[in-house]
């Protein structure tokens, strides 16, 4: 491959698992690729994740680094910083990047730092400009405006927000090339050793990072009446949120406040509960994948925004949701 040539994505697989964003980074890549006429490469790492290349090929992706080992099992940010650093060096492609995961948000600045070169974190777009270069953009001042950024250096190295790329399959699929990497790796020479993962409790999980969100606003009507959201957030395994209105009242804390001044999500399935859907809120949430609200204002805006709206009074809609949700679970558990 040309010297400073090429997409990369990261790819991110959590126990064997493929994180969805690193469909959406193919996805994305393949479409940048194709403007710049060069090639699209996945860097996988974990042990016995090979099956997944085939997936990559469905995507557009050329080219996948496979490397297998049982050291790579979990995220280990010591080996996956040699290793993927090392390939970066030796490939110098020009834009390498992976999702705004936990995981993304630890490697990215690793890599940044190891080689040297610029990173452009939380990127929530990616064009290819006039003259051929890549433009990358970012929001900055708490979302309230956007940057477009280019590093100088090469490879440009970008987080990219999760939710936002749509995921497609190839239009002609591909059978990548598979390159088998074998990297030293002598887990004696770590620093700190990964002993294992508690999957983190809905209630306690990043809002950024949530794939369900339950979330109330000034409809609720008092910090006694939350009791719902919180209860129809555990029925679907969710993660709680608020609108501004619910903070400054004290029904609820600042971290759990999504919009301008608050946090931006995206969300699986994001259910507004009583939220107007003023445009500070919506600048948070605007981008889930799916919208459910539940207003009794027919003309509230969030009801335009929603994929599924609902006009009644939440206060009778919701525990009766939860409450069909629980029976269904239970319907559900095998018999012992």
């Amino acid at each position: 491959m040309p010297v400073d040539k090429g997409i990369w994505v990261l790819a991110e697989q959590r126990g064997g698992e493929l994180q969805e964003v690193s469909l959406e980074l193919v996805s994305e890549g393949r479409k940048l690729a194709d403007k710049l006429k060069e090639e699209l490469s996945v860097v996988l790492l974990g042990h016995n994740v090979a099956p997944m290349a085939a997936t990559f090929g469905q995507h557009g992706a050329d080219t996948v680094y496979h490397v297998d080992s049982p050291h790579l099992t979990n995220y280990v940010a010591e080996f996956y910083t040699d290793v993927i650093a090392n390939l970066l060096k030796e490939h110098r492609p020009r834009l390498a990047m992976c999702g705004a995961t936990s995981i993304g948000k630890d490697l990215g600045p690793r890599l940044a730092a190891r080689l040297k070169v610029g990173l452009v974190s939380d990127c929530v777009n990616l064009i290819v400009a006039e003259d051929g270069s890549l433009v990358l953009t970012k929001p900055t001042y708490g979302g309230k405006t956007y940057s477009n950024v280019g590093c100088i250096n090469k490879p440009q190295l970008a987080t990219v927000r999760t939710g936002l790329m749509e995921i497609k399959k190839a239009r002609i699929p591909k059978k990548p090339q598979v390159v088998e990497v074998k990297p030293e790796m002598d887990p004696n020479k770590l620093r700190c050793k990964v002993v294992g993962f508690v999957k983190a409790d809905p209630k306690t999980v990043s809002l950024t990072e949530a794939e369900i969100i339950v979330s109330g606003g000034r409809g609720i009507g008092s910090k006694e009446n939350f009791k719902i959201i919180e209860d129809l957030a555990e029925a679907l395994g969710a993660s709680v949120a608020c609108s501004r209105v619910p903070v400054d009242e004290g029904w609820a804390s600042f971290e759990k406040q999504v919009g301008q001044t608050g946090k931006t999500v995206t969300p699986r399935l994001y259910v507004a509960c009583g939220i107007s859907g003023a445009i500070y809120h919506a600048m948070g949430m605007k981008d889930s994948k799916a919208i459910i609200a539940i207003n009794s204002d027919k003309n509230a805006p969030i009801l335009k925004l929603a994929d599924v709206g609902v006009v009644g009074d939440l206060h009778a809609i919701l525990p009766e949701l939860t409450a069909q949700l629980k029976e269904l679970k239970q319907k559900a558990k095998p018999a012992k």
